[in-house]
């Protein structure tokens, strides 16, 4: 039996394992996913995170969801990762960078007069409408307000990769049942190649909407960084909201910006649940 130093942290109510590297050398990460994220026979979290060095960026995130599948990237959980490797002494810098699968992000942070992270930007990129990099099966130039019929129902489906697939549903209002019954559905469809991401987006005005999300490899959460910046660029594609959004999440709140180059700048916060030992 080995015993594993964690933090256990959320972000918008999206919760994570945090480990580094060295404290878990020798064990498969998809492996640990699975047990820690557990929400009955581990810790509980919707994904596992670990902290390594890099050749190229400041550092390095490795992020699985809590089936064990490897995601490129998570918006909350960068945010999360963030303030773990600043108030933990890894970096003590206030601006760095992460290597991540979907590319090297950009980090600033904003500290309170304690010396604390009170707010994260996350430099996401620019979001590709390329179905080829969704990667998602049409012979259309983008995949957008396009309609697919699921059994009795349509439903139009817009989508894009934001570091992760990410389909986007526009309803008149978010109802929690249709994400655990539609969600599913709409992940696995055969035209996604690699499976997606299922955000429904319930726009208020042009500068606030409301976001529940079906996550690839982890099912419903409170909260996904990705999804909502993915959601955000979407609507305002669609001259839906402006360039700068505020976006509700059923875990808080998150501050959306589109510059001129297209590139999404996430604003939002991280907290600490709490550190620990869990015995493997």
């Amino acid at each position: 039996m080995e015993l594993i130093n964690f933090s256990k942290m959320h972000g918008a109510g999206n919760d994570f394992i945090i480990c580094k590297a060295e404290d878990i050398s020798g064990i498969d990460y998809s492996y640990l996913a699975k047990k820690v994220c557990d929400r009955h026979f581990g810790i509980g979290a919707d994904g596992l995170m670990v902290v390594e060095a890099s050749q190229v960026s400041d550092i390095k995130m490795n992020y699985f969801n809590s089936d064990g599948s490897i995601g490129e990237m998570c918006g909350n959980g960068i945010r999360c990762f963030s303030k773990f490797v600043y108030e933990k002494g890894i970096l003590c810098k206030e601006v760095f960078t992460v290597e991540t699968l979907a590319g090297e992000k950009k980090i600033r942070l904003k500290i309170s007069g304690d010396g604390k992270v009170d707010k994260i930007l996350v430099d996401m990129g620019i979001p590709s409408l390329d179905p080829k990099d969704v990667p998602v099966i049409t012979d259309k130039k983008t995949f957008v307000n396009e309609d697919v019929s699921l059994k009795d129902s349509s439903y139009t489906l817009s989508s894009i990769l934001m570091g992760v697939p990410h389909t986007i549903v526009f309803v008149k209002e978010i109802k929690e049942e249709e994400v655990y019954s539609i969600g599913p559905k709409i992940e696995k469809l055969d035209i996604y190649i690699r499976n997606t991401n299922v955000n429904f987006v319930e726009v208020v005005n042009e500068k606030y909407i409301k976001v529940d999300t079906w996550e690839r490899g982890s099912g419903r959460t409170l909260a996904c960084g990705t999804g909502v910046c993915a959601s955000v660029f979407v609507a305002n594609l669609l001259d839906y909201v402006g360039k700068k959004v505020e976006v509700s999440v059923p875990g808080g709140r998150l501050y959306i910006h589109i510059e001129k180059d297209n590139k999404v700048i996430m604003e939002g916060g991280a907290e600490f649940i709490g550190d620990g030992k869990y015995y493997l």
